[in-house]
C-alpha cells in the first residue's frame, strides 16, 4: 500500500523494500563498536583498583577487534562504491 505515513508526502518506495547489503555490513560494524564501549566503560570505573592486568586484557580485547576491522577493510565491506 502507497500511502502517506507523516509528513504527508507520497513514499518514494515500498515500506517493505530491501537495503543493500553493504548496509548489513556497516550496521554490524556499528554494534561491535557499540559493544566495545559498553565493555569499557565498566573496565574504566574499576581499572584503578584491579591494576595491570586489566589494562593487558582490555588492550587484548581492542586487539581482538582491531583484528575485525582490518579483515572487513581488506574485504572491502567498508567500500562504499
Amino acid at each position: 500500500m502507497s500511502l502517506p505515513f507523516e509528513s504527508g508526502n507520497l513514499p518514494a518506495q515500498h515500506a517493505v523494500s530491501r537495503f543493500h547489503v553493504r548496509w548489513y555490513a556497516l550496521c554490524v560494524l556499528f554494534l561491535a563498536f557499540d559493544m566495545e564501549m559498553i565493555f569499557m566503560y565498566p573496565w574504566a570505573v574499576v581499572v584503578a583498583q584491579t591494576g595491570a592486568t586489566s589494562v593487558v586484557e582490555m588492550f587484548g580485547f581492542l586487539g581482538v577487534l582491531l583484528v575485525g576491522v582490518v579483515y572487513a577493510w581488506r574485504e572491502g565491506a567498508l567500500r562504499w562504491v
